[in-house]
């Protein structure tokens, strides 16, 4: 956790020159951020972006890095309920699906 939160430091006090080195035009980091633009220049001044912040400027300026994460994240899940005893009879899983498509099928010749 240490490292973590060093890392976060370092992050924030070096944030204009992260986005000055980004890829991205600031113009589209600001837009994108959803911070009005003042507001925006003022925290990167002063360095006081909040955690979720810059993980939204993260998000912007490395959008490749998120899925990455996202996939092995998704994975060490999947594999954390394997472990655990959290899964579903394939059999199972496809007479829901067969279920649930008989079910909109129905619906969708109802409203017609």
């Amino acid at each position: 956790m240490i490292l973590e939160i060093k890392n976060y430091i370092k992050i924030s006090n070096s944030i204009d020159e992260i986005l000055k080195n980004s890829p991205f035009k600031l113009k589209y980091i600001i837009e994108k951020s959803g911070i009005s633009e003042p507001t925006f220049f003022r925290k990167m001044k002063e360095k006081k972006f909040l955690p979720e912040e810059l993980l939204k400027i993260a998000e912007i300026i490395e959008p490749e890095k998120i899925s990455k994460e996202d996939i092995l994240n998704a994975i060490q899940e999947g594999l954390d309920d394997v472990k655990n005893g959290r899964i579903t009879e394939h059999s199972v899983v496809m007479n829901e699906a067969k279920e649930r498509i008989a079910k909109k099928k129905n619906e969708y010749l109802l409203d017609k």
